[in-house]
């Protein structure tokens, strides 16, 4: 076999090692996804027409299409943090010593948790979205192509955020401070406009929201699902997407192949 079918081989076994973990011990998914569905119910039925008064009028109901373009990408922040605790028990229970005796290619336990997270980003994210339909949230102006870039968007965000996550892991010493380090990829959408517009916050705090990969993200997805432009936040949301995606992964393979335990 070539040395790409032999990648292709080990990290198909990896990734099904990783979801069958996923399926049978599925409580840390669970809890990871369970914030931004509480957040999406508090948010749209207490919180829904305080905030759509105070952004420009309008009900509950056009709070709740504002709102869930934010919650599907925290959604994503949300997910990833599992990859990293996922990352972090391999390094520090020893399984990955044990791989690294085997004739499997260096690069697909990896690939296996990348893969996988992704998978279960993108599950999520189909969850979350389900509730949202179920509560109200419609996006009739979308078209096919605007649905279809929506997803990739959604893709690449989630493999953006795996790998910094896959490198969190591997950086902490243990399940619990990969879940701390991780912690910012699920409060960062707190900080963006997934809540509220840029514009409605102090002038001192706005940089913060905008110059930060959620905000762009966000108005992107927002745009494609109700049908309304897009500007410049498109590239500005590919450009993080790439930027990161590229800093995680050799962060991450630095690391791994660095690594003498």
């Amino acid at each position: 076999m070539s040395t790409l079918s032999l990648a292709a081989r080990d990290s198909s076994t990896m990734l099904r090692r990783n979801l069958l973990h996923a399926r049978r011990y599925p409580s840390l998914t669970l809890n990871l996804l369970l914030t931004p569905i509480m957040l999406l119910l508090l948010f749209v039925y207490i919180l829904g027409d305080a905030l759509s008064a105070g952004i420009g009028g309008g009900d509950r109901a056009q709070y709740l299409t504002y709102l869930v373009p934010g919650l599907l990408l925290m959604t994503i922040g949300s997910t990833v943090i599992g990859t990293a605790v996922s990352v972090s028990n391999d390094m520090t229970e020893g399984i990955i010593a044990r791989f690294r005796t085997m004739a499997i290619h260096r690069g697909s336990v990896l690939v296996g948790h990348v893969v996988g997270s992704v998978l279960q980003s993108v599950a999520s994210v189909v969850l979350v979205g389900a509730v949202a339909v179920a509560i109200g949230f419609r996006s009739t102006d979308a078209t096919a192509l605007e649905w279809l870039a929506a997803l990739g968007l959604l893709v690449l965000f989630a493999l953006a955020l795996t790998w910094i996550a896959v490198g969190m892991g591997l950086v902490s010493p243990n399940a619990e401070a990969a879940s701390n380090n991780a912690m910012p990829l699920i409060l960062l959408p707190l900080l963006s406009s997934a809540f509220v517009p840029v514009d409605s916050m102090p002038g001192w705090f706005q940089p913060i929201a905008e110059y930060q990969p959620f905000t762009p993200a966000i108005e992107t997805l927002r745009g494609l699902l109700l049908g309304s432009g897009i500007g410049h936040s498109g590239w500005l949301a590919v450009a993080w997407c790439a930027g990161l995606a590229v800093l995680g992964y050799f962060w991450s393979t630095a690391r791994f192949n660095g690594d003498p335990s």
